[in-house]
Formats: C-alpha cells, sequence, structure tokens
C-alpha cells in the first residue's frame, strides 16, 4: 500500500466556474469544483511527475450565489461562417460570486507504468529521492507560504482569478447549513493523468453535507 501524504489551502476570488458538460451553450456552474479542478489547482502550485495529486474534500466556506454572466467568445469552437467574418459569439452562463473554498489532497508516487511517460530530469530526481511523496509535500507547502506558483490559479475559468491563494485563514468557516445532493458531477476528462487519451468520466449522487463535498476514490463512482 502506497503511504499517503496530505496537502491543503484556501482559495476564494469574486468569480467561479465549474462547468457542468449537461448545461450546453449556456452553461451552468457546479456549487462547489470538480475533481479535476481540485487536481489542476493543486498542481498549479507545484507540478511533478513523479507524484499523483488525489483530491480528497472540498468545504464551502461562503454562501452560494448564482450570477448572470456575459461574455464575447473569439476562440475556436464558433461556427465557420462567424470565423470567417471576423465575428464574435455572445456566451452566456450561470457562475458563482463571492466563493470561498477549503481544498484539500493526498500525494502519492505515481506507479512504475506512469513513470515510463516522464522525462529524464523526472527520472533523475526520483532517484534521488527514496519518498517522492513527502517531497512534494514539503516543496509544496513551501512554495505555498511563498506565494509560488508553477502556473497561475484560477477558478474553474481562466479569467476568474483568485483573490488569495495560500494556507487556512482563521477567519474562514465551513458552511455547515449547506446539504445537497449533485445527481451527477464531472470527475475527469484525461483519468490516466499526463499524455492520456480523453475520457469523461463522471461521480454519481455526489453530496454536500454540513458544506463538506467528500470526492468518491476511484472505483466508488
Amino acid at each position: 500500500m502506497k503511504k499517503t501524504y496530505e496537502i491543503a489551502l484556501e482559495i476564494s476570488g469574486s468569480t467561479a466556474m465549474w462547468t457542468r458538460p449537461d448545461t450546453g451553450d449556456c452553461p451552468v456552474s457546479y456549487p462547489a469544483p470538480t475533481y479535476s479542478a481540485v487536481k489542476g489547482i493543486f498542481e498549479s502550485v507545484f507540478w511533478g511527475e513523479t507524484a499523483e495529486i488525489i483530491p480528497i474534500r472540498t468545504e464551502i466556506c461562503s454562501p452560494i450565489i448564482y450570477h448572470s454572466y456575459q461574455t464575447n467568445y473569439g476562440g475556436p469552437l464558433r461556427k465557420s461562417d462567424v470565423m470567417k467574418s471576423g465575428g464574435s459569439f455572445q456566451l452566456l452562463a450561470t457562475v458563482l460570486l463571492n466563493v470561498c473554498y477549503k481544498l484539500y489532497a493526498e500525494v502519492v508516487p505515481i506507479g512504475k507504468q506512469r513513470k515510463e511517460l516522464i522525462n529524464s530530469n523526472s527520472k533523475q530526481w526520483d532517484s534521488r529521492t527514496n519518498s517522492p511523496g513527502h517531497a512534494y509535500q514539503a516543496i509544496f507547502n513551501r512554495r505555498l507560504k511563498q506565494g509560488q506558483c508553477f502556473t497561475i490559479p484560477f477558478l474553474g475559468w481562466k479569467e476568474f482569478a483568485p483573490d488569495y491563494v495560500g494556507s487556512f485563514r482563521d477567519t474562514t468557516f465551513t458552511q455547515e447549513d449547506m446539504n445537497m445532493v449533485i445527481p451527477s458531477m464531472l470527475r475527469q476528462v484525461f483519468p490516466e493523468g499526463f499524455k492520456s487519451k480523453v475520457h469523461f468520466v463522471y461521480d454519481q449522487n455526489v453530496r454536500i453535507e454540513n458544506g463538506v463535498l467528500v470526492y468518491p476514490k476511484k472505483g466508488e463512482a
């Protein structure tokens, strides 16, 4: 059994969008970040190929406030005639306002098959440590304390930057009166990690109890 090491952080911001794929052209946000979104936030602080980040739970620390959001989309998913004319697509969405979460995850070493895919620098780093999970935890905590990032973290959509990413604050409390069930929640799009193929995976009947969402373990969904 692989030894695990826990990491945690708090993140907040004025706007967030954890997209529900079933809401189509006018997307609506889940009330809490998806498994893959939490994984991405941790990896934005410190990304390493030799360790696997496994989200455990999210604590919702602010009331859920939905808000209508409009923006002009100019990306490759526009219709061909709109792209030729140089026009944009007006995207309507339902986002969250004034969000705050406490996020928790475990760190475990990657398996032998995954190690075959990592680059030479990562292999050298892995060969110099007997506990890549513990090393990742130590480096992550140091970077979080110093405000260092591998990439800029964001709240679902890249335009929604956080106003705080760091250790838990004494003034932050879980919304213990919040209870609901999410019938189907996107888990991951690339479940096998680095260099894997697209494969949509969902968790069913995900519960938020006393403001806490616990992500199902692999095989429980």
